[in-house]
């Protein structure tokens, strides 16, 4: 049976504007994703990834951010690459760089604060108390 649609079956025409060609270099192809991949991993950001980053977001970058945020990402993504050429095959995967240690003193008893000597230094006392301005309510 025979494809009656226009078009079926035949390659695109120069004149068929929506349909990639093999000459356009900005067509998507099957192999294109939003990951990259190793050879994207190189390629520097240009402002104009910046740009598209940024419209996406629904962000409004001046020309003067822009420049600033794509030598920013450049910076960041040098790094990034410089860690992931080290070879951490040895190293052992940590929570933290700094192992934890207790910093509190050691709980110990000592001489207890004689009571009507700090209830002498507090601004107001009542029976036999701190009084102190209600957190909650007014009639407390």
């Amino acid at each position: 049976m025979t494809d009656t649609t226009p078009g079926a079956g035949t390659a695109p025409t120069s004149s068929d504007s929506t349909a990639p060609t093999s000459s356009d270099s900005t067509a998507p192809t099957s192999s294109d994703s939003t990951a990259p991949t190793s050879s994207d991993s190189t390629a520097p950001i240009t402002r104009q990834d910046v740009a598209k980053v940024a419209k996406l977001a629904r962000l409004r970058l001046t020309d003067e951010e822009l420049d600033r945020f794509t030598g920013q990402l450049v910076a960041i993504l040098g790094h990034a690459a410089d860690i992931e050429a080290l070879d951490l095959a040895d190293v052992e995967p940590m929570a933290r760089p700094i192992p934890l240690s207790n910093v509190l003193r050691p709980d110990e008893p000592g001489t207890p604060l004689d009571r009507d000597e700090v209830l002498a230094m507090a601004p107001v006392v009542e029976d036999c108390q701190f009084r102190v301005p209600p957190s909650i309510g007014a009639g407390s």
